[in-house]
């Protein structure tokens, strides 16, 4: 008998480990997988691109988190656009730094796919980046970009708001550790006036989460769990043992502090400030 279909959205994290940055504030920065690496990699990312091509009877929703950059390999090229395609999937996301070519969307079903993309000042020349988000404004994809509210960013940031069209959300990101009084907060929220949500962690313990219900994270080996942030196993994607364990259940957590898990905390109204763009954090139209 089959399972009775469900909306899911999955979170998928395989083992790439490496990046063309080296920002600071960044563990993974200028990490260099080997070539072993690369190719589990590749084959880890390809199979659950077939497990996703073949769940027909789901409508599903993904998001590529990579710790590394995903869209400089061509096997996450040629996933998401093949991903793209599928009838029965909703969404495909990626985050990015958009250090890659951008011809391949020419490929892509681009009202399915979407770009999560990240500027990191001093890691790329200001007109290249500015340039590679105007080229997807061209090319009709939706994006949304965003910056680490670092003082050192500042300017930058505001130079990125004044220079993108306005349908293009800028977010910032609290960067980690930093403490953000009222007059600063107000100056980030000026550029977003979504900061307020990121700028202090969320209390979590005990509150409803669609993580670990409609939303769960994957890795490389098909291991289930509700979010990247709690460790506890579900179960494993490819011989379907996660299905069973899919119910609503409170975060065990202290706190949440990263946009892609509170946004799916059922005390936030995230899912309709981003309706119909929670995962590659683009906000609703306002009215």
């Amino acid at each position: 008998m089959r399972p009775d279909p469900m909306d899911l959205t999955l979170l998928y994290r395989g083992p790439l480990a490496s990046c063309d940055y080296d920002c600071p504030y960044c563990p993974f920065a200028k990490r260099r997988d080997s070539r072993e690496q690369l190719r589990a990699d590749r084959a880890c990312l390809e199979r659950f691109a077939d497990w996703a091509t073949g769940q027909t009877g789901d409508r599903l929703s993904l998001l590529f988190t990579p710790w590394g950059e995903g869209l400089v390999r061509s096997w996450y090229r040629d996933v998401l656009t093949h991903l793209s395609h599928q009838p029965h999937i909703r969404r495909v996301a990626i985050q990015t730094n958009l250090s890659c070519r951008t011809d391949w969307l020419a490929d892509a079903d681009l009202t399915t796919l979407a770009l999560w993309c990240t500027y990191h000042p001093g890691q790329t020349p200001y007109d290249r980046f500015l340039a590679k988000c105007r080229e997807l404004v061209r090319l009709g994809a939706r994006f949304s970009v965003g910056v680490v509210g670092l003082p050192e960013h500042l300017e930058a940031a505001r130079r990125l708001r004044a220079d993108l069209p306005d349908q293009v959300y800028l977010w910032v990101n609290a960067a980690e550790g930093h403490a953000y009084d009222d007059a600063e907060a107000d100056v980030w929220t000026a550029l977003d006036p979504l900061f307020p949500y990121s700028r202090r962690p969320h209390a979590s313990a005990g509150l409803p989460c669609r993580t670990g219900e409609s939303v769960v994270s994957v890795d490389g080996e098909g291991t289930v769990r509700r979010c990247h942030f709690v460790r506890a196993e579900l179960g494993n994607l490819y011989d379907g043992t996660y299905r069973a364990a899919l119910r609503p259940r409170p975060c065990p957590l202290t706190a949440c502090d990263c946009h892609i898990g509170y946004v799916h905390l059922e005390t936030l109204p995230l899912y309709d400030v981003f309706a119909g763009g929670v995962l590659e954090r683009i906000p609703a139209p306002a009215g």
